[in-house]
């Protein structure tokens, strides 16, 4: 394929750009289109990179499944969900993936297909939605067959929530492995598919609950976990699990105990160990229960006490961030 030119944009006076502008695409060396005289890198370049550092505390807000999404971009292995973009953006059905090969932001497949990953190894911005918009709007650019490959920070542009239909539900299916990557009846040589079985004898084992949303059990070498990603005020669920832990009401199971949380995107992520032998089925009713207690400890208007105030302490003392 040939070199793309740059792109054009509207430009108002000198040193601006015109209100339905985009950042357009030129060497950070030459002149900046605004028509200020500077050099891109210097002008309408270094606005962009500012704008593509700053955090955004919750990516994800206003996508159905925000939970979801926050679980298959950190926690999960494999798994995958359908999409769609608007009408604007082409109509286009995507499947959204925890990981693709050689961690590639995307793939067009030799079908037309588009596959999106999550969970990419290059520099990031400061919004995963941007970044991951902009993967997938490269993707369709890109001819069937071709990766995306990582690249610098995206500029200005759209999110996933300007190119996703805003009500479809985000149904996520957890696989065993990763031969999701391959299309049916794909045939592969002997040397790719002992890659991905190798793959797939790493995965930790993973299931999704149903009885709540955000919810995933997952078995280690000698116990197994659940993470669940709850879709509140961080600080009313942090009150909440301190009024449960001090009241020792904080298990799922009796044979489980609580050993904190961490924040993934905005949100916050209670951890529990559980017994080796536990299955994700026998943990669906207690879990639901478990979320009665918890919206009812978060409905608590009087202060902590102190026992509350001490686990409150405890909890926060262990708490990690997970952009």
């Amino acid at each position: 394929m040939g070199k793309k030119s740059p792109r054009s944009a509207p430009v108002g006076r000198a040193g601006t750009l015109t209100d339905d502008a985009s950042v357009p695409v030129v060497g950070g060396r030459e002149p900046c289109p605004c028509g200020s005289g500077k050099r891109y890198k210097a002008c309408h370049g270094r606005a962009g990179r500012e704008a593509s550092s700053r955090l955004v505390t919750r990516p994800f807000e206003g996508l159905p499944g925000e939970c979801d999404w926050i679980a298959l971009r950190e926690l999960v292995p494999a798994a995958t969900a359908v999409v769609r973009t608007t009408g604007e953006a082409g109509d286009h059905e995507v499947t959204v993936a925890t990981v693709l090969p050689m961690a590639w932001p995307a793939l067009h497949r030799v079908d037309g297909s588009v596959i999106l990953g999550l969970q990419t190894s290059g520099r990031a911005s400061g919004d995963p939605s941007r970044d991951i918009a902009d993967a997938l709007l490269r993707a369709f650019e890109t001819e069937p067959g071709t990766a995306v490959e990582e690249g610098g920070l995206p500029g200005p542009g759209p999110r996933l929530q300007d190119l996703l239909v805003p009500d479809q539900p985000f149904e996520v299916t957890v696989h065993s492995g990763f031969d999701y990557w391959l299309l049916p009846d794909q045939e592969v040589d002997a040397e790719a598919r002992e890659s991905i079985e190798r793959a797939n004898a790493a995965v930790i084992p993973t299931r999704r609950l149903q009885s709540v949303e955000g919810a995933y059990w997952c078995r280690v070498t000698d116990r197994c976990h659940l993470r669940w990603i709850l879709p509140s005020d961080e600080s009313a669920v942090l009150d909440g699990l301190a009024r449960l832990h001090a009241a020792g009401d904080s298990g799922l199971i009796e044979t489980g105990r609580y050993v904190g949380s961490f924040r993934a995107h905005g949100l916050p992520v209670p951890v529990w160990d559980l017994p080796l032998d536990i299955e994700p089925e026998e943990l669906e009713d207690p879990v639901k229960e478990f979320g009665v207690r918890l919206e009812a400890a978060m409905a608590v208007e009087a202060p902590l006490t102190g026992a509350e105030r001490r686990a409150r302490a405890g909890v926060v003392s262990r708490q990690v961030t997970l952009r």
